[in-house]
């Protein structure tokens, strides 16, 4: 089934980053034409996260309730729409609006592509099918910025959602006509499809909150970076929109070979191991951070790489870290993959953009805002896993069926 299934989901997992990447180049060009401020253009990007978040509560469940196509054939033709919408907007909370309507799209395809993983393999196997999909992602951010960077410089920033929607209508024929339904036959398909009974399970164990806060504490730290970035890149140091791209495929092309090692790398070490390893690197990032800033430079482009080179850490951690700790977050809860992903997503995108939307709302500038949400949280996490009272917290442990 894998060699048939692993291709599909690769092309439905494109999506969610696809709607972040694409059109970072370009968020200076759209604050002035909307005549909006940098907190108000990085906005768009929250809602987006929010939205994604949240809308898994509501969409998880109908995903084991109905099965995964379903669901994926619904958030793609919402995808679709959505960014034909974002096309035609004249003003800002309308745009504000799409974005609302892509992140609920893309939570759609996001629950069938996690939850799918899950259906199918074990737990160390899930954890290397989840990385091989993390690298996809990790692909997007090296291309999609040079790319929607060149569709804004010949046709104008609305040019990247077009190119959105004809992505999103190729999936569409793909998942149609190709995509096998997974859910397994023992999952719970009866009762209310929101009670407080199917969530409970999850919240009310310590393992899965431990890994869903690590996945959200990584989400956290790379939408910080990708929030700032443009607007310290090209508003502050005054670089251009390809130079920014360029800088950008830098640690995104890091990411990839990270991500595509990382099945490796869990072999080796096995899945707490490899936690623990990803988050130090990000520790190290943000020390990093903190040591280059304090160096005077005059040169803008100097300046740029000593912001964006202590991301290298940070996104090889991100791509080590988040494969095994969804792996051991959903672990015990193959009988509710679907509710269960739903719960993670939720608290790693929504949990995420609220703390990204806290941090903007404070005076750091764009080094020290990075270096704050990436270390802080790794060192709570770390500091949890070296005290022995918290050990069933994060040790390994046995799946249910």
């Amino acid at each position: 089934m894998m060699k048939r299934l692993l291709p599909i989901l690769m092309l439905m997992v494109v999506l969610s980053p696809l709607a972040i990447d694409i059109y970072l180049p370009s968020m200076p060009e759209m604050a002035a034409e909307f005549n909006v401020s940098t907190t108000q253009i990085q906005s768009t990007l929250i809602l987006f996260m929010l939205a994604m978040g949240i809308g898994q509560i509501l969409i998880g469940p109908l995903a084991d309730r109905f099965g995964r196509k379903p669901i994926a054939l619904f958030g793609i033709c919402l995808y679709i729409s959505s960014s034909l919408f974002a096309v035609y907007v004249t003003e800002f909370q309308y745009l504000q609006l799409a974005r609302i309507l892509q992140g609920i799209a893309a939570c759609a395809t996001s629950i069938v592509v996690f939850s799918a993983v899950r259906d199918s393999f074990s737990n160390q196997k899930s954890a290397h099918y989840y990385s091989y999909l993390n690298g996809v992602i990790c692909v997007i951010p090296a291309l999609a910025p040079t790319l929607g960077g060149l569709l804004a410089l010949q046709f104008g920033w609305r040019s990247t959602f077009l190119f959105m929607m004809a992505y999103a209508i190729i999936v569409l024929v793909v998942v149609a006509f190709k995509l096998p339904e997974t859910r397994p036959k023992n999952t719970i398909t009866s009762g209310a499809l929101y009670r407080w009974s199917r969530y409970q399970p999850m919240l009310a164990d310590s393992h899965f909150m431990f890994y869903a806060t690590a996945c959200m504490v990584a989400m956290a730290a790379i939408l910080t970076y990708v929030s700032y970035a443009p607007s310290w890149v090209i508003t502050h140091l005054g670089l251009s929109e390809m130079t920014f791209s360029y800088l950008f495929g830098v640690n995104a092309i890091i990411n990839i070979a990270a991500c595509f090692c990382a099945p490796w790398v869990i072999k080796k070490l096995g899945n707490r191991q490899t936690v623990l390893v990803a988050l130090w690197l990000m520790i190290l990032s943000a020390l990093l951070q903190l040591v280059l800033q304090q160096i005077t430079v005059t040169n803008s482009l100097i300046a740029a790489v000593y912001f964006m080179s202590p991301m290298l850490l940070l996104c090889i951690g991100f791509a080590l870290l988040l494969g095994p700790a969804t792996s051991m977050a959903l672990s015990r809860f193959g009988e509710r993959a679907g509710t269960a992903s739903a719960i993670l997503g939720c608290m790693q995108m929504s949990g995420a953009a609220v703390l990204t939307g806290l941090l903007q709302q404070t005076e750091l500038t764009a080094p020290y805002a990075s270096a704050l949400m990436i270390g802080v949280g790794a060192m709570i996490l770390l500091l949890i896993m070296s005290l022995s009272r918290f050990k069933h917290w994060h040790h390994e442990q046995l799946q249910s069926a």
